[in-house]
């Protein structure tokens, strides 16, 4: 995938583009903020402000990314958390790399039928409202553990400008009034109290935290264990108890963060850092990627028939591999290096023609001898020094478990429902799961997570991730392939208009009024199936390219509120 695209080839494309548009889908000439030292991108302007004042103090990126963490906890209760887990990659200046899972963890009383009435069917909402679909949470310990690692400043410092924000207030969008809104009748549900979002926010209304404000306030004069030891933590396991929850104190006691080896693959000349299990995210998006490679997609065209045909087929085969072979490494043994090898995945393109669809019936998982949404939300940083940090974080669904702890000042995660309930019945997301994903005491469930660093030449080039449940991974691989194959900046690749696909169900979803007529109807003729109302939104994804000046470009995706900030 030779690299460059003549201009010429490109507008001729654009041009054609138009004439099936009411308008053009990507500013071909749209470059996002540009830095000279530091960048920090996420889903709301307070976060990446509070992030970029850290950097600008001195501190690194992984100073920021605790920042940014918690300011997100406050601005962004959708999915920003103190009560959910993450993943995140790492690329220090000198070229070491490392990953840390802060994913939650099965209570020590959960059991592998705990969904199932006494027919074995699942129980609906069981697993994905209130309080039984809550995982012990991971993201203060993972806070601390990066600051304790790898962090640079006092942690009163980072915390502070969180409690800040939360007494100061975060003035409402409208994109947040309308979540608001939308949810209300499941937090009427799921809540004995009234919460503090039932109130009838409006775009421009300041909403203060200020439950959040004290619990924040605990956990940075008693730092890690004021959330999992200390009052913190008997006052959430009260609540959750008082709920008709099973997580107890021993649980909270006994959760740990785990440093992961990342996967690791070559593209053309870049090298991709992606999150290993219990993230799907690495051994996926390498799967896809190595499976496209052979195939010319520049030459093909971006968003073509047969660009999307490669993509989609890669795509259907990997989340195949997904729902067999992934789960928890320290309860499943995992083939990965074996997903990942170059035999193994030209055997399972072999099957592949341009002529027609492959039928997902006929693709099981790979044989070798031996579940998500937009409601997450990820953010990006490279700091002053060279360091990079990508990270994705989660309560899961759209405000979690719908539980809010009125006391504490924050939502719960229902993470419970990414382990498979039952193999073979899919979650929330539509992704089906097997025995390796199944429900065990202090296990991590399945994430489709895709934090990602991506170097050109042994440089840094890219940090990147998004959320957006079983899209996070297609939505990550198409961002690197628009700049990399397709020559876009950062704010194109972010910008352009993104398709999934992910083996069951058998059909490739499209954001509505996005593509060309044409292109729908030859990969409906091809025997593919089709859906452009399903997905309003693919993922929204945040990332940092680094310039061939140095400088730092900015892709803060136009489908939410997401802003770079930098200096």
């Amino acid at each position: 995938m030779k690299k460059i695209i003549l201009l010429a080839l490109l507008l001729v494309s654009i041009i054609s583009c138009k004439k099936s548009f009411t308008k053009p889908i990507v500013d071909e000439f749209k470059r996002g903020l540009i830095t000279d030292h530091a960048m920090v991108v996420s889903a709301r302007v307070e976060a990446s402000k509070i992030g970029a004042d850290i950097l600008k103090k001195g501190g690194n990126a992984f100073d920021a990314m605790a920042a940014t963490q918690l300011a997100l906890a406050v601005a962004y209760p959708f999915a920003g958390n103190i009560g959910g887990g993450g993943f995140m990659v790492y690329r220090k200046a000198n070229g070491d790399i490392g990953a840390l899972d802060f994913r939650e963890k099965a209570p020590l009383a959960a059991t592998k039928d705990m969904y199932l009435d006494s027919l074995g069917n699942v129980i609906p909402e069981k697993s994905t409202l209130g309080v039984m679909s809550v995982g012990v949470p991971g993201s203060v310990a993972g806070i601390f553990a990066v600051h304790e690692k790898l962090g640079s400043l006092p942690i009163e410092d980072i915390i502070k400008p969180a409690i800040e924000l939360a007494k100061k207030g975060v003035v409402i969008t409208e994109k947040q009034e309308k979540k608001f809104k939308n949810y209300q009748e499941s937090f009427r549900k799921v809540n004995k109290d009234s919460i503090l979002f039932e109130k009838d926010w409006k775009a421009n209304d300041t909403i203060k935290y200020n439950a959040l404000a004290e619990t924040l306030t605990r956990i940075m004069t008693n730092g890690r264990d004021e959330f999992y030891k200390g009052e913190t933590a008997k006052r959430l396991v009260s609540f959750i108890q008082e709920n008709g929850g099973i997580i107890t104190e021993e649980d909270l006691a006994k959760y740990d963060v785990s440093w992961r080896t990342p996967i690791t693959f070559e593209y053309d000349d870049l090298k991709i850092i992606s999150m290993s299990p219990p993230s799907s995210g690495g051994i996926c998006l390498a799967q896809i990627m190595e499976m496209i490679e052979p195939y010319d997609l520049d030459q093909f065209g971006h968003n073509s028939v047969k660009s999307i045909q490669v993509i989609t087929e890669a795509e259907r085969r990997a989340y195949a591999d997904r729902s067999y072979y992934l789960g928890d490494p320290d309860f499943v043994s995992i083939p990965g290096e074996t997903l990942i090898s170059d035999n193994y995945l030209k055997d399972r393109m072999a099957s592949f023609s341009f002529d027609k669809a492959t039928l997902s019936s006929d693709v099981t998982h790979g044989d070798i001898q031996v579940v998500e949404s937009n409601e997450t939300t990820h953010y990006s940083i490279i700091d002053q020094f060279g360091n990079s940090v990508s990270v994705t974080t989660t309560l899961n669904g759209g405000y979690g478990s719908k539980l809010y702890c009125s006391d504490l000042g924050f939502f719960l995660n229902n993470e419970m429902d990414d382990f498979s309930s039952k193999p073979g019945v899919p979650n929330m997301f539509g992704l089906i799961g097997a025995e390796a994903n199944s429900i065990a005491p202090e296990k991590r469930m399945l994430s489709s997570m895709t934090p990602t660093i991506v170097e050109k030449d042994g440089k840094l080039l890219m940090s990147v991730g998004t959320p957006g449940g079983s899209t996070i991974i297609t939505s990550v691989m198409q961002t690197i392939l628009n700049v990399h194959e397709y020559s876009m900046t950062m704010q194109q690749a972010v910008n352009a208009p993104r398709f999934h696909h992910q083996w069951l169900p058998d059909v490739v979803l499209f954001e509505p009024n996005s593509f060309p007529n044409e292109i729908i109807e030859e990969l409906q003729r091809l025997g593919y199936k089709t859906d452009e109302k399903r997905a309003p939104v693919i993922g929204k994804v945040d990332g940092i390219l680094v310039l061939e000046n140095g400088k730092l470009e900015g892709g803060a995706d136009r489908r939410g509120d997401d802003t770079a900030t930098g200096y």
